[in-house]
C-alpha cells in the first residue's frame, strides 16, 4: 500500500437499527488500491455499512468520510454494485441505457455523446455483455442483468467500488471472470474495493484485508489472520471451526454456516434483499 490519504475513513463508528447495535466502535481506514472483503452472517450490518458510505444511512455515533468529505448521495467517485433484484420483464430500457446511467445519472446539460458511447461500449465488453447489451433489460437473465450492473458501476471510472454481493446468480466461471476484471480495474486505476460477500473463495486471491462483523463486534486483518478458528470463535462467542479443503475456505459452527463462505448456491435467494 502506498502512503496516500485514505479514501474511506471510519472512526469509532457505530450503527444502531431497530434498537439493536449492528456494530460499534468501528475503526476502518482504506487506502487507494486496497481490496477489502466484508464478511459476516445475515443481519450483521454489511449492506448497512455500504449504505453509510453512500450517504443513505447516518451513523449512530462516530465519524465517516469518503475522499475526505462526509458521505453524500450521488457521489460520482463511487461505483456501486447493489444486490441483485430482477428488473420487471416488461421494462423496455436496454442494457446499454442502464450502463450509460452510470455516466450521466447525476449530470445535466449537454454531454459528449460520442465519448459516452465509447465508454459504455468499453464497459459492456469488459464484463462480457456485448452480445445482449442492446436487448431490453427485463428480458435478460439474472446473471446477464448483474453483468450490466457491474458495467454500470465501472463506466464512470470511479475511485471507489462498493460491491454488495455482486457475484449472485453467476456461475463459477463467471464469478472468477468478473472478479478478475474488478481486480484489473482496481490495479489499473488504483481504486479501492469494498466487497460484501458470503462466498469469499472467488475473491480470496485478491483480498488485502477482511473486515468480519458478527454480534455487534468486528475484526479487521489479513485473510490468514481473520479466517482462523480462534479469531472467529472469539467474534461469535461460540465454537467456530475454519477448514481449508482443496484450496477453499469453509466455516463450520455459525448460525448460517452454509452462507458464510462455503458457497451454498441454493441459499442465494434468501440473501437477495437488503439487510436490516
Amino acid at each position: 500500500m502506498n502512503s496516500q490519504n485514505p479514501v474511506i475513513q471510519l472512526e469509532n463508528a457505530s450503527l444502531e437499527r431497530g434498537g439493536r447495535h449492528l456494530w460499534r466502535g468501528l475503526d476502518l481506514s482504506v487506502k487507494p488500491g486496497e481490496f477489502i472483503a466484508i464478511l459476516g452472517p445475515n443481519g450483521a450490518g454489511k449492506t448497512s455499512l455500504l449504505k453509510v458510505l453512500l450517504g443513505l444511512l447516518p451513523l449512530s455515533s462516530g465519524i465517516a468520510s469518503v475522499s475526505g468529505q462526509p458521505p453524500r448521495r450521488g457521489n460520482q467517485r463511487i461505483g456501486y454494485i447493489p444486490q441483485l433484484k430482477r428488473f420487471d420483464d416488461s421494462l423496455p430500457v436496454r442494457g446499454i441505457d442502464l450502463v450509460e446511467l452510470g455516466l450521466n445519472g447525476y449530470r445535466f446539460g449537454i454531454h459528449n455523446h460520442r465519448k459516452a458511447t465509447a465508454q459504455v461500449a468499453k464497459a459492456v465488453t469488459a464484463v462480457g455483455a456485448k452480445s445482449y447489451a442492446t436487448q431490453p433489460i427485463g428480458r435478460l437473465s439474472g446473471g446477464e442483468q448483474q453483468r450490466l450492473r457491474i458495467a454500470q458501476a465501472l463506466v464512470g471510472q470511479p475511485d471507489i467500488l462498493l460491491c454488495d454481493e455482486p457475484l449472485l446468480s453467476l456461475d463459477l466461471a463467471s464469478q472468477n471472470s468478473i472478479t478478475a476484471r474488478l481486480d484489473r480495474y482496481r490495479q489499473r486505476n488504483e481504486a479501492a474495493i469494498l466487497f460484501v460477500t458470503h462466498e469469499v473463495n472467488p475473491i480470496l486471491p485478491y483480498v488485502d484485508r477482511i473486515l468480519y462483523v458478527a454480534n455487534g463486534r468486528w475484526v479487521i486483518d489479513s485473510p490468514d489472520r481473520v479466517l482462523q478458528s480462534d479469531t472467529l470463535t472469539g467474534l461469535y462467542g461460540t465454537p467456530v471451526e475454519v477448514l481449508r479443503v482443496h484450496g477453499r475456505v469453509l466455516i463450520v459452527g455459525t448460525e448460517d454456516e452454509a452462507l458464510t463462505t462455503a458457497g451454498a448456491h441454493h441459499a442465494h435467494e434468501k440473501d437477495i434483499g437488503d439487510e436490516h
